[in-house]
């Protein structure tokens, strides 16, 4: 998982952002709006390349030999993808924006190959049904997060302790192997992915009126946009495993 922002730069922010607006100016809203809509084009960009390589890497039979075939080619592509998202988490301040970029589009490249086997795995219904529940439910939170004067700063810690449960859960259960076990993680995936849109939302919200006009601003809408799209693909992962019917 990516590491987040500060939450507490979400709550000296309060002040000025989401308990204020009527301090916001014209011109200032309007910068917000380009703010917010260039990390979700980011982040939706980033999620229908992830899409086409793992269909493409699906439909071309290399998916199958080397997902669930001998050797160390699918570590690699299983973990990679994490690797980047701790350089980049980690490495914020001291890479460029277009470093950033690149790496943010070589990160949804890597997960495109990694998740080809949900096409080998599961029909292309469900796997249709469980994305556009993903984006209606992600719409909604995201507009929640945007437009709540409630101050979700509080969740942070809650959420975050949440994905570390989830994390020594489902490696548990890789020895245990327990179907019901399993299921419950994917039902308290998706709940706590549901928390972390909102409130992740709220927090970039509150982070322009931190960095609006600074050359911080290409870095956060990066970083921004990976929060977000970890959030969807991990609520749509959970869905899946919950609602998918298997080939």
């Amino acid at each position: 998982m990516a590491d987040r922002f500060d939450p507490r730069t979400a709550e000296r922010m309060r002040a000025g952002s989401i308990n204020a607006p009527g301090n916001v100016s014209a011109a200032r809203d309007e910068g917000l709006r380009k703010y917010m809509l260039s990390i979700y084009n980011y982040m939706t960009s980033g999620i229908l390349l992830t899409g086409i390589v793992a269909l493409l890497f699906a439909q071309s039979g290399m998916a199958a030999d080397i997902m669930f075939g001998p050797g160390i080619l699918k570590y690699v592509i299983i973990f990679a993808p994490l690797v980047i998202v701790f350089a980049m988490s980690f490495g914020m301040n001291r890479f460029s924006t277009p470093a950033l970029q690149g790496m943010f589009w070589g990160f949804a490249t890597l997960m495109g190959l990694s998740m080809s086997t949900i096409f080998l795995v599961y029909t292309g219904e469900s796997i249709a049904l469980a994305f556009f529940s993903t984006a209606a439910a992600f719409a909604g939170l995201s507009l929640f997060g945007y437009t709540t004067k409630k101050d979700l700063t509080g969740w942070g810690s809650f959420l975050i302790m949440g994905v570390v449960g989830l994390i020594v859960a489902s490696l548990l259960n890789i020895f245990l192997k327990s179907s019901v076990m399993g299921l419950v993680i994917s039902y308290a995936a998706v709940l706590i992915f549901a928390g972390l849109t909102a409130y992740d939302t709220q927090k970039l919200k509150s982070l322009y009126f931190q960095i609006a006009g600074s050359d911080m601003m290409g870095k956060v809408v990066i970083m921004g946009a990976l929060n977000l799209y970890l959030d969807f693909i991990n609520m749509f992962q959970a869905l899946l495993s919950i609602m998918g019917s298997r080939d």
